[in-house]
């Protein structure tokens, strides 16, 4: 089995945070792989990987980093793959990730998750994967039903509630 999505961390200390993407996809039975990679102390095989990721069989990569937050970007110039961008809140709120990230170049772009955002970044490989895999698509369609009935169920719930002046 190939992975069609790799997750790309600058660091192992991001692994908590990755985590999500990597539970999100195994949930939806999406082969990936995982990487330590920086664009900063490992240039040379961040291009290596970028380069290769295409003919590996790879179709989105996810790509997270903190602070000056090159990796996603860097990435994204080297390969014509869809780059998901995860800033990770390291310093200054995670913000300084968040601008290095979203402030892509015009001609390479970089799809930018929310600050700490792996679970949204998995939930776009996916819904990206959905569009060639009937397999995916279905089990993805059942994920966002089971979103769905779980904000139903927490309403119906809320009736419960009883507050003194609350009226239902």
């Amino acid at each position: 089995m190939k992975p069609l999505v790799s997750i790309i961390m600058g660091s192992t200390s991001d692994l908590p945070i990755l985590s999500k993407a990597a539970k999100f996809l195994d949930e939806m039975e999406v082969p990936f792989e995982m990487n330590a990679l920086s664009a900063h102390r490992t240039p040379a095989e961040v291009e290596k990987f970028a380069r290769t990721a295409e003919e590996r069989g790879l179709k989105v990569i996810i790509a997270a980093a903190g602070m000056a937050a090159a990796l996603p970007g860097v990435i994204a110039a080297l390969t014509p793959l869809p780059v998901i961008g995860i800033p990770i809140a390291s310093t200054l709120d995670g913000k300084d990730a968040l601008y290095s990230i979203v402030q892509m170049p015009p001609g390479i772009s970089v799809a930018t998750m929310g600050i700490n955002g792996a679970m949204n970044a998995a939930v776009m490989a996916v819904q990206i994967l959905s569009l060639s895999d009937q397999n995916i698509k279905q089990r993805f369609d059942k994920y966002r039903e089971g979103l769905k009935e779980k904000i139903v169920k927490a309403n119906e719930d809320l009736k419960e509630v009883s507050y003194k002046f609350k009226v239902n």
